[in-house]
């Protein structure tokens, strides 16, 4: 009967050991050993030299043979007095990292407690820093995200803070600071945003570069995401709003500023040609990797490229070749409006071998080998396609999509199993009648692949075009449109989904990075290769698929002494027409693009040739002459296909009222366009076929339009029309504008 006792003089020995006395005095003498160490601390760490200039160094860039392509580094800062810095923008600075800097003592012991403990809980960076401990880690130390360079931080701002004004901490601050754009410092970053002299920014300006601080990648406006614009601009008011709380901006004047929109950027000197769209991918790779841009351009880095020298010179040599010398850029406004993109890429690795991102880096900035704000048109449909075989779909009446498979071709047929009316007008407003899936992909009929991603499920075509590579967004719909390529894309989005088929659906992402070291640190390459995202037969069924396309279809300007497979396309008032293609070895994309001076999208129709400018045109032949070059002439390799359910393919159904063509495709087709009449009675989608060997499709060649279709309530099919197969429109993404 002891137990009860034994337990309450346990208990009661425990009180005795641990006291409210006890607790606070180990309490206190906690505080004491902790007050001290930070004591021997301060007098131990001293303030070191500045290091702001002498820590720059060049970053180097290499070919993949070791050759180096570009050396970067110079350091573009000039360093200006605070009297040449208007107050207002001063106080913007304040308001947008610091508001209680003029009271403080330099550090803001909360927040870099907070933000130590999540970089050594591994919970990444964390802010926290005043202005005089940020001034100390750009001018005095490194950026280093670890517990020993913030203990160090804080204790060299406590102690510049007692040895400087805060004029003189707030001044170092502003010209120490990275603004983006290869800007160093208030004066760099207000040339390099507003083409003036910071003496001349406005409060307005000096907001928006106080809010660049925080993320000067992410939040340069002209080349943001939506999200990012959306980001700065709310910093951009929280920066007026605190100025207006601390009595430094009046309500009237906040209440009529507008965001002031910066200009574009301009390179660097050394960054002419491709040489500038090069550094700046492999920079944005770095950055996707963990290294931040301040990293980068802090310098030191030795980076090896993917990039092959021959053949990076035989895509600009193919383009020169292809476009450029048929183009009268100086002298014919339309001409100057056509951007050239291409990406090329090693299906076995992952390898970006060549890129092409424009004229010249100096002269367009932009990257046509990595902006996404074209559609990808056509080159869509093999991703259509793709997803039918991976999930084993079936036709509306329950047969299994294959190569063989037939559908209707009837032009403005309704889609039959959507609660989305759709309607597409094939190319020409051209009727087919029933025409298998080879076919169709021959002759990019958009009727079919309307269909036939109804029969898929949008939703899953969706889920196969982002496992293959493609990047969603706000216009990535899952919408029968969608089968027409209506979203955004890159050509090094396209070169990787092109290659993941091409590697057996094995996930192929481009990488230019092969290697990166510095002097405290080496980056490990990301993968090229992943897993299988859908079946080999799926994949390999497409390739099989798109060989056609190469040999009889739309893309026959492309073939060569290469055996090869791809798709042209043709978006939305011609504003842009792709040829995407790969042979066993190699894969390229390849994209023309209408853009006017001020950046609209605009239409390429009368500009590299009279009508349109078709994906099986310039594109093709663009891919075409570096693909020869780049394999040295020619290649004996074939692709090793493991097809399902498409064996072997027997010739279409004839349509009535069709004419059957005995002549290989005209190299050019007529100018004047053709009316012809759909099939009055188009079979129902339930015809069924029996397979035999491929054959040359039969019909008859339309003319090239030279106007544009007109426009639809319906989403925009983005429409397209390539050079012939025998007998089929050139490309049929939509209807004629």
């Amino acid at each position: 009967m002891g137990g009860p006792d034994k337990s309450k003089a346990k208990k009661r020995g425990l009180r005795r050991l641990f006291t409210w006395k006890k607790l606070l005095g180990t309490f206190f003498v906690l505080c004491l050993l902790v007050m001290g160490a930070l004591y021997v601390v301060y007098l131990m760490v001293p303030v070191p030299t500045a290091n702001a200039e002498a820590t720059m160094q060049s970053n180097i860039y290499k070919y993949s043979n070791g050759k180096v392509l570009a050396r970067t580094g110079r350091i573009n800062r000039e360093i200006v007095g605070l009297d040449r810095i208007p107050a207002q923008v001063q106080k913007a600075f304040v308001a947008a990292e610091n508001k209680t800097f003029y009271k403080d003592n330099g550090v803001d012991i909360k927040g870099t407690t907070r933000a130590a403990w999540s970089t050594v809980t591994g919970k990444g960076k964390q802010g926290g820093s005043t202005i005089t401990q940020q001034y100390v880690k750009n001018f005095y130390l490194s950026q280093d995200q670890t517990a020993t360079r913030k203990l160090k931080e804080m204790v060299i701002a406590i102690k510049v803070d007692r040895q400087s004004t805060k004029s003189e901490i707030l001044a170092g601050y502003m010209n120490t600071s990275y603004y983006g754009r290869s800007a160093y410092g208030i004066q760099a970053a207000a040339r390099s945003y507003y083409g003036v002299d910071a003496t001349r920014l406005t409060t307005a300006q000096g907001a928006y570069l106080a809010s660049l601080l925080q993320a000067p990648n992410q939040y340069d406006w002209t080349s943001a995401s939506s999200t990012g614009r959306k980001l700065v601009e709310e910093r951009w008011n929280y920066v007026l709003d605190n100025m207006v709380g601390e009595g430094w901006l009046s309500p009237s004047e906040r209440a009529g500023m507008k965001f002031p929109v910066p200009q574009k950027p301009r390179p660097l000197p050394g960054m002419e040609g491709q040489t500038g769209y090069i550094v700046e991918a492999a920079n944005q790779e770095l950055m996707r990797q963990g290294v931040s841009e301040e990293d980068i351009k802090a310098g030191g880095w030795t980076i090896t490229l993917s990039i092959d020298e021959k053949r990076q010179k035989a895509l600009v040599k193919a383009v020169d070749r292809q476009l450029e010398a048929k183009l009268d850029r100086k002298g014919d406004k339309k001409d100057a409006t056509v951007q050239a993109g291409a990406t090329s890429v090693d299906p076995r690795t992952g390898d970006v071998v060549a890129l092409y991102g424009g004229v010249g880096a100096t002269e367009h900035w932009t990257s046509n080998a990595t902006r996404r704000d074209y559609q990808p048109a056509s080159t869509f449909k093999p991703i259509v396609l793709a997803s039918a075989l991976d999930n084993r779909s079936v036709t509306q009446d329950g047969r299994e999509i294959a190569l063989g498979t037939v559908y209707d071709g009837t032009s403005k047929r309704p889609v039959v199993g959507s609660d989305i009316p759709f309607a597409p007008e094939n190319e020409d407003n051209r009727s087919y009648g029933p025409v298998t899936v080879q076919r169709g992909t021959n002759s990019s009929i958009n009727s079919v692949f309307a269909q036939m991603i109804v029969d898929v499920g949008a939703g899953r075509t969706k889920e196969t075009a982002l496992a293959l590579g493609m990047k969603d967004g706000a216009d990535f719909g899952a919408t029968p449109a969608m089968s027409l390529g209506t979203m955004g894309a890159s050509t090094m989005d396209m070169a990787g989904v092109y290659a993941t088929l091409d590697n057996h659906g094995k996930k192929v992402t481009p990488t230019l990075v092969k290697a990166a070291a510095h002097r405290d640190r080496t980056l490990s390459p990301a993968k090229g290769i992943g897993g299988q995202v859908i079946s080999r037969k799926a994949a390999d069924t497409v390739t099989k698929a798109m060989t056609g396309v190469v040999r009889n279809g739309s893309g026959f300007r492309a073939a060569g002494d290469y055996e090869a497979a791809g798709k042209t396309g043709t978006s939305e008032n011609n504003r842009s027409a792709w040829f995407v293609g790969y042979t066993p070895e190699l894969v390229t994309a390849v994209g023309l693009f209408g853009e006017d001076a001020k950046g609209n999208q605009v239409t390429l129709t009368n500009t590299i040739n009279q009508g349109r400018a078709n994906g099986g045109r310039t594109p093709a032949q663009i891919w075409g002459d570096y693909t020869e070059h780049a394999l040295n002439g020619g290649s004996d390799a074939s692709f090793d296909l493991e097809t399902e359910g498409a064996g072997d393919i027997g010739p279409d159904p004839t349509p009535t009222g069709s004419t059957e063509p005995t002549e290989k495709p005209t190299e050019e087709p007529t100018e004047e366009p053709t009316t012809r009449s759909p099939d009055p009675t188009p079979p129902p989608t339930s015809t069924a076929t029996t397979p035999a060997e491929p054959t040359r499709d039969p019909a008859t060649t339309p003319p090239e339009p030279t106007t544009a279709p007109p426009v639809t309530d319906e989403p925009s099919p983005p429409p397209s029309i390539e050079p012939p197969d025998p007998g089929a429109s050139e490309d049929t993404d939509g209807p004629r504008r």
